[in-house]
């Protein structure tokens, strides 16, 4: 998707994994991969992926698969509560229509206002084996990623080069072709920090979704799909956005309907 303040690189084979710098964020290089303060002890683990259905305010850590009769069924009527428009042109897009990345001051939604940037909050919850920067509780420089949408494993460490980044759900310049330009900036801001909105990933893989709703891009992990169908509407739902036909249609696809 279309975002200033992200520096995606290419994959370095055999190289350890790292996250992308965006605009907010401190700079790599006089970051040792050093223990946090108070002995060196990690942060603890994120523990397990939570089910979006048993996760609506985005607060607790990854994408759980969506299985069940029940859970599928509940998914799909989720889904079924959308409503559908065209997608508008994306004329006057620009990032910063929804603020500096990754802003600790927008009102409204959860760990805003914490002393610590959005995209940290974020590695610091899907995160395992986290590390921070020393004297820092907030700065993460190393930890474990369960990426939702490959269904890998990501050792990270911020020197080396990047591959994980801060995927919107759903994206800031779809949200702006389906009318979030006609709303006050202030939710604009909300929609760009919400946890709801947001995963670390593979930055491949976010790169390859680029700002693409379901019927255009769903994660590799057929095992996902249904969560990132759930997450996607829960998105939609809360913010009043409406989705095209063909994306409500995979969305419900994807839960069997």
């Amino acid at each position: 998707m279309r975002r200033h303040s992200r520096i995606r690189t290419g994959w370095a084979a055999g190289a350890v994994l790292a996250l992308t710098l965006v605009t907010g964020c401190e700079g790599l290089e006089a970051d040792g991969d050093t223990p946090a303060s108070g002995g060196g002890a990690e942060a603890p683990a994120a523990g397990r992926a939570a089910s979006p259905l048993d996760n609506p305010d985005g607060t607790d850590p990854g994408l759980a698969p969506v299985t069940g009769d029940g859970p599928r069924t509940e998914a799909r009527k989720l889904i079924d509560g959308l409503t559908t428009k065209g997608r508008g042109p994306k004329t006057g897009y620009d990032r910063d229509e929804f603020g500096y990345a990754w802003m600790d001051t927008a009102d409204g939604v959860p760990l805003a206002r914490n002393g610590c940037d959005t995209r940290n909050d974020l590695l610091k919850r899907d995160g395992q084996k986290v590390r921070f920067r020393s004297g820092s509780d907030c700065v993460v420089i190393a930890m474990t990623l369960d990426d939702p949408y490959t269904g890998t494993s990501i050792e990270w460490r911020k020197q080396k080069a990047s591959e994980v980044q801060i995927d919107h759900v759903v994206p800031l310049s779809y949200s702006w072709q389906m009318g979030s330009s006609r709303w006050p900036e202030s939710k604009r801001e909300q929609l760009a920090n919400d946890p709801l909105n947001l995963l670390p990933v593979e930055g491949r893989a976010n790169s390859a979704k680029s700002d693409s709703g379901p019927a255009s891009w769903l994660p590799p992990s057929r095992t996902i799909r249904c969560a990132y169908a759930v997450r996607f509407a829960q998105v939609a739902a809360k913010y009043e956005l409406a989705v095209t036909k063909a994306d409500k249609a995979t969305m419900a696809e994807q839960c069997g309907g």
